[in-house]
């Protein structure tokens, strides 16, 4: 930027590129525009100006959601991830979160042995935790948390499973319509009671308190990503983790917390809470025109991080949190 002190490092950062073979489209709501083939194009403008960037970014983070669920209908599932990954593959590193297209094209079992599966060289929850969530340090004093916001869900999980039972009991607890992609009737919060979200486990919850217990003890500054947002504040309530109490009440609790990242929402949003974390919602590659592009490169400083938005996303200048208690 015009900073006369070079940043720390710099990452790109994108959201729901839903790539598919097949002509324009509509949303679920049939309310606004999908263009699917297009959204290839704009990931290719995005590296593009990635690879222009004077400081080089130093990884990509890939907010979920990078192929749509209309290839599965036409088994194309593989061959629009290949097409979506070799473009990727121009970057240095790219860390992927997990979305509900994911698991509409993917079982979890053939996600984690996937490309898709970012962490295997990271630091990561053990095997037997049975969630996809892992946390790195691209340099000193900096960490990035990606969270598995499928956890708890019916439709990242085995009919036959334990987290299956327990999430089709809490979307029927909340939810009465016979399509559990419609809303409840109840307006509000409740919205966010639909087949196409999830929550995070009590495990999940566990592993991510103690990682940012320790975060807090080594002074380090963290990013926590995930598809689905997790104020209120920073999204349509239709798009919002089940359980978002649980994980703001964590994340506020924790010093070392600068940043909430997401996808999910379209249309995008933020908000910075009342422990000066900031909430931010990426707008989503899949629903925007071919004129314009929606992606970012994120310059980390010692104290702050300036977002440079490209297309329909916003330029923002995210101050870490000072003296706000917590």
């Amino acid at each position: 930027m015009d900073d006369c002190k070079p940043p720390v490092f710099t990452f790109g950062i994108i959201a729901d590129i839903q790539y598919a073979d097949i002509d324009d489209g509509l949303n679920f709501k049939q309310t606004r525009k999908r263009y699917y083939r297009n959204s290839l194009r704009l990931l290719q403008k995005a590296n593009e100006g990635w690879n222009e960037e004077k400081v080089k970014p130093s990884f990509i983070l890939q907010l979920g959601d990078i192929i749509d669920g209309f290839n599965k209908k036409y088994d194309a599932s593989q061959r629009a991830l290949d097409t979506v990954v070799r473009l990727f593959d121009q970057n240095p590193a790219v860390h992927h979160v997990w979305g509900n297209h994911e698991f509409y094209n993917f079982t979890r079992g053939a996600l984690l042995s996937s490309v898709l599966n970012s962490n295997t060289n990271q630091q990561r929850a053990s095997d037997a935790d049975d969630f996809y969530a892992y946390h790195f340090s691209p340099t000193h004093n900096f960490r990035f948390v990606v969270l598995d916001a499928y956890d708890m869900s019916i439709i990242g999980r085995e009919q036959s499973s334990e987290k299956y039972e327990l999430s089709l009991k809490l979307l029927k607890d909340h939810n009465t319509n016979e399509d559990l992609n419609h809303p409840p009737v109840f307006s509000g919060l409740e919205q966010r009671f639909v087949k196409f979200n999830g929550g995070l486990s009590e495990d999940q919850l566990k592993w991510l308190d103690g990682v940012l217990s320790e975060a807090d003890e080594a002074g380090e500054k963290v990013t926590v990503a995930s598809h689905l947002p997790v104020h209120p504040d920073s999204t349509d309530p239709i798009c919002l983790s089940w359980n978002y109490n649980e994980v703001l009440s964590i994340l506020q609790s924790h010093k070392s917390v600068v940043c909430f990242m997401a996808g999910h929402d379209h249309d995008g949003g933020y908000h910075r809470d009342s422990s000066g974390i900031h909430h931010l919602t990426l707008e989503g590659v899949i629903e925007t025109p071919p004129e314009s592009n929606a992606y970012g490169t994120v310059y980390v400083y010692e104290d702050r991080m300036v977002l440079k938005g490209n297309g329909r996303m916003v330029d923002r200048v995210l101050e870490y949190p000072g003296n706000l208690t917590r």
